[in-house]
């Protein structure tokens, strides 16, 4: 495993770990760059239906780490190149059919908000503090993570975030939709929620999370692939289950992953 993330796996969980406490879990462009074949591996998994995010000890994440600038950003082409392997990070995120949770405490700046909105949902405890910097730093964001920003929050709010590069707390990032809900217990209720989503149709969860995707990139009309997975999940043997249980006033046993 790459130095500063760890994967592990407990049944139908997998949690990417940030390990880089002693520096607020910044990200190194080695971290990066792991991230999508992490993914790729979570993906592929048959065991695993749900993926967090979390950061080692009392934060998510600074953000990258800048202490690595002056040598892999110092010219065009190094800056092109450490770009390419955040955008690559945050398109695996993003891009997954299995659903992803960001569990958040603490510091959530820079790239670990980034990594954050590329996530389908971000729980935080009430102490976390979000903000993304580009601004402090004379950079311009990154289109697709500025795309998914606004998605999020909106117009308004994302040009509040990115051109002043301020700091919001917990209860600020909820009231303006970056973070899903904010828990007292938040280990408790993201395994929660997590094993909610895990008790789900699989086929359902996986075409819906896909198909909210591709809206979100701006699909408007129903094409082969929206088409071919409502077929197939009205074949699959949970929509059969599903309607059974339903009928018979019993809880669905789904088995597909």
């Amino acid at each position: 495993m790459t130095d500063g993330i760890d994967l592990t796996r407990d049944g139908d969980l997998a949690r990417l770990t940030l390990t880089r406490p002693a520096k607020m879990n910044a990200i190194t462009h080695e971290m990066w760059s792991a991230i999508p074949g992490i993914v790729a591996d979570v993906e592929s998994d048959p065991a695993v239906k749900v993926l967090v995010l979390t950061g080692e000890g009392e934060h998510f994440s600074a953000g990258a780490d800048i202490g690595e600038f002056r040598d892999l950003r110092s010219t065009p082409e190094g800056v092109a190149a450490y770009d390419k392997a955040v955008d690559a990070a945050v398109d695996a995120l993003a891009g997954m059919a299995k659903p992803s949770i960001a569990m958040i405490r603490g510091n959530c700046i820079g790239g670990g908000c980034q990594l954050s909105v590329a996530c389908d949902l971000r729980f935080a405890a009430p102490g976390s503090r979000f903000g993304i910097t580009p601004a402090k730093l004379g950079i311009v964001y990154h289109f697709e993570s500025t795309r998914l920003l606004t998605e999020l929050v909106g117009p308004a709010q994302a040009r509040y975030l990115l051109l002043s590069g301020n700091l919001v707390d917990a209860a600020r990032a909820r009231e303006i939709g970056l973070v899903t809900d904010v828990f007292d217990d938040l280990e408790g209720q993201t395994e929660q929620f997590a094993a909610t989503l895990c008790a789900r149709s699989q086929t359902s969860v996986r075409g819906m999370n896909r198909i909210i995707g591709k809206i979100a990139g701006g699909l408007t009309e129903p094409d082969a692939e929206v088409h071919a997975l409502r077929d197939e999940a009205a074949r699959g043997a949970d929509y059969a289950e599903g309607v059974a249980a339903f009928l018979e006033r019993r809880t669905p046993n789904f088995t597909h992953r």
